[in-house]
């Protein structure tokens, strides 16, 4: 994919996403030791980067496969993006949710115009309910992180990021099916100068770290971890430009990403879920690596229940 490419992608997708701002915080660079800039992706529609991703996927079908719909399976995010790009497009969205995702989750699909069908809490009964309504309804299978067109929808945020601060030495994002940090890296190999590109992961679900380690897609056998959105694994897609483009990812502890957390509700103001904080617990962990540079990090999304805070 080339930078041309890129910028017809954000193009084509400006009409329904939001150009989400970048804010800092005095004290955080002060614990830090750095200049830290928050791409605020919590404030995108729905709430998270997804759906960019689920909109320039969307766009990019034919007129027929728009008029029979599109199906993805998820518990979290990409479920509420792909409703609510289908819903402003005019297409039809089938989301494959398993029973037992939150209530508030199911609402907010919903709420965006998305039809549920639920399924056993597995991945095989996810994915072959996923098939069963590609073959019935004739529905476009999206997948949430490991499809080229969602990961350069996601490219956009960087993008964004990069033109508004172009000295960035590097930019951490955190890491779950990979299409954030595989779209981020694309935008920073066409848009950065000599920045790195640098993901955050849970020790407790490390599949990323440890694929970049042996050169192939591993699995989490546990996934005991507060940051549920990161609990997906790479894909064939993402992975490869992940292994040409990430630099490294950076484990962090649980109490660290409730730390990250509990830092940014209180100094910024602004709500932001575990997985976010994930990236901001991986740059504190190593800061002294990081001393005196000027750093991006991207807040992936602010859907949180409230009712479950972890501080």
């Amino acid at each position: 994919m080339d930078k041309d490419s890129l910028i017809c992608v954000h193009e084509r997708i400006k009409p329904h996403i939001h150009r989400t701002p970048v804010l800092t915080s005095r004290l955080i660079n002060a614990i830090a030791g750095a200049n830290l800039y928050f791409k605020c992706e919590n404030f995108q529609r729905m709430g998270a980067f997804k759906t960019r991703g689920a909109t320039n996927a969307i766009m990019q079908l034919s007129e027929d496969q728009k008029n029979k719909g599109v199906v993805t399976h998820s518990s979290g995010n990409f479920a509420q993006a792909l409703s609510l790009a289908a819903q402003r497009l005019g297409v039809c969205a089938y989301i494959v949710m398993p029973k037992t995702a939150p209530q508030v989750k199911k609402n907010a699909v919903k709420d965006y115009g998305g039809h549920i069908i639920e399924c056993e809490p597995t991945l095989e009964a996810r994915e072959q309910t996923a098939k069963q309504l590609v073959q019935t309804k004739g529905a476009t299978f999206i997948h949430p992180s490991n499809d080229l067109n969602v990961i350069l929808g996601q490219a956009t945020a960087g993008k964004e990021f990069l033109e508004d601060y172009t000295n960035l030495n590097a930019i951490f994002t955190p890491v779950g099916g990979g299409g954030l940090i595989a779209g981020t890296a694309i935008a920073v190999k066409h848009f950065g100068k000599n920045c790195k590109v640098i993901g955050g992961e849970p020790i407790e679900a490390d599949d990323a770290y440890r694929s970049l380690k042996s050169g192939q897609i591993e699995s989490n056998t546990t996934t005991n971890t507060i940051a549920d959105g990161l609990k997906t694994q790479l894909g064939s897609v993402n992975f490869p430009i992940i292994q040409r483009e990430v630099t490294r990812i950076i484990r962090v502890e649980e109490s660290e990403i409730i730390d990250a957390m509990k830092l940014l509700w209180e100094r910024m103001k602004i709500i932001c879920e575990p997985s976010s904080a994930v990236a901001l617990a991986a740059l504190l962990k190593k800061k002294d690596q990081y001393r005196n540079q000027q750093l991006g990090i991207i807040i992936s999304g602010g859907n949180v229940d409230l009712s479950k805070l972890p501080f």
